[in-house]
């Protein structure tokens, strides 16, 4: 049973020191109830402290870091649902390269997972890792993969053998990468265990169900390595979809620590509308690690959409920084454009603007990221607020232009804002961004 703020204030050094970050110790426990913190940001936590609320504060499912730098995080998850809170950190997504593929196919494909990147609403997304999977008979081809697939593409691998014996050469290889090894059977765990313990690697572990599943993690746990991610042996969409919901409701609401680890899922089909189908259920329903079976860059902008999507805070959505922007080269008597300060609105807004060949400016005031209309019923997109930014800014002392353009949905807002920003001419112009561009050539070039 989770233990309140109260209850663990109780056993902390109640000193309100604020080394931990927190103004108080009862704020402190607060964060730990919450799963917020850790522990170990308190520097006087006495024994009985560490040994009642150690495994308490820890977040459902284990959070585990791979990488050299531990860019790629996983787990630390608190809720099954994102509306409740907020998904914390998203499923990584890896593309599988085979020792037996041809040489001129691997030294592409690994410069390509390297230099691809996708620009989302101001964010780049990259590929997060890179599988590497022993298909052939030689364990020396294998090793000499992973070492080629770490050094090439400076990304942690998920190294995967039906060998224990070349799955430990690779480890040994690319010890520092902090990479996934991917246990092929439950007798071979203890041993690759120590493995991953010895290069400071984690270990995927697999089991026939979830109880077995669950058996082995527990097992291994109390063998003193805790560094898992599960592999489950599921048979179709319906029993994927099934055995992580399972998974994750046993961690989160029945505190089965057994069953509260990432998770990791190879793509095997060769169907495009099946890859799509378990990607995009495994990255709605908890994945940890994806493995795409091949590249393509169509699937990879969809499914870091689909994630950026899911994986983004409900309560804090993504913005831009409120100020006035410059779209193309505009000049003191450039149009000035207003929006909102949301991600997805300024960029689209922005990129009309560009695509009708004017430069001009784009006010963005401060909206706490919503968009036009959401910001306007909240009362943060107002005649009274746009003016108030602008003087904030000295836009009058910027641009020697008059004349404003507001979004057709917040038309009423029209004469608020004239008379917060007297000397302005306010323009009307379209409810969708889409139809910019002709207003602009057609409308704008008239009234101006």
């Amino acid at each position: 049973m989770a233990l309140t703020g109260l209850q663990i204030q109780k056993l902390l050094p109640k000193t309100n020191c604020k080394e931990c970050g927190s103004n108080t110790c009862l704020a402190f426990a607060m964060k730990l109830s919450a799963k917020k913190a850790d522990l170990s940001e308190c520097p006087y936590a006495s024994d009985e402290a560490k040994q009642v609320l150690g495994a308490a504060s820890e977040p459902p499912v284990k959070g585990i870091a791979l990488g050299d730098k531990g860019q790629v995080k996983l787990g630390e998850e608190t809720v099954l649902f994102r509306h409740e809170k907020t998904f914390v950190n998203q499923t990584a997504l890896a593309v599988n390269i085979n020792d037996t593929d041809a040489p001129a196919g691997i030294d592409q494909a690994l410069t390509t997972i390297k230099d691809y990147m996708l620009v989302r609403v101001g964010q780049e997304l990259r590929l997060d890792m890179v599988a590497v999977t022993q298909k052939g008979a030689d364990p020396a081809a294998f090793v000499a993969l992973a070492t080629k697939a770490w050094q090439t593409a400076a990304r942690p691998l998920v190294l995967r053998s039906s060998d224990p014996k070349a799955l430990a050469a690779a480890a040994d290889a690319v010890k520092g990468s902090r990479s996934l090894i991917c246990c092929p059977t439950p007798a071979a765990a203890p041993d690759l265990a120590a493995v991953a313990k010895e290069n400071n690697h984690a270990l995927a572990i697999t089991a026939p169900d979830l109880d077995q599943l669950a058996a082995l993690a527990d097992f291994l746990k109390q063998g003193g390595f805790n560094d898992l991610v599960l592999q489950f042996q599921t048979h179709s969409l319906a029993e994927q979809f099934q055995t992580g919901s399972i998974a994750r409701r046993a961690a989160l609401q029945d505190s089965c620590k057994a069953t509260g680890y990432p998770t990791v899922r190879f793509i095997e089909s060769d169907d495009l509308l099946d890859v799509v189908a378990e990607a995009v259920t495994e990255i709605n329903k908890y994945g940890g690690i994806l493995v795409l079976p091949a590249f393509d860059a169509a699937l990879l902008a969809s499914l870091m959409t689909l994630r950026l999507n899911i994986y983004t805070d409900p309560q804090k959505p993504i913005q831009v920084e409120p100020k006035v922007y410059p779209i193309g080269e505009p000049g003191p008597d450039s149009p000035v454009f207003v929006t909102t300060n949301f991600s997805l609105t300024y960029f689209i807004v922005s990129g009309e603007i560009e695509n009708s060949g004017i430069s001009a400016w784009l006010l963005v005031p401060e909206c706490e990221g919503l968009s036009v209309l959401t910001a306007w019923a909240a009362g943060k997109f107002s005649g009274a607020t746009i003016g108030k930014f602008a003087k904030e800014i000295d836009l009058d002392g910027q641009v020697t232009s008059r004349q404003i353009i507001i979004p057709g949905y917040v038309a009423q807002i029209s004469g608020e804002l004239e008379e917060s920003m007297p000397g302005w001419k306010v323009l009307v112009g379209p409810q969708e961004a889409g139809d910019l561009e002709s207003f602009i050539k057609t409308r704008l070039a008239t009234a101006g």
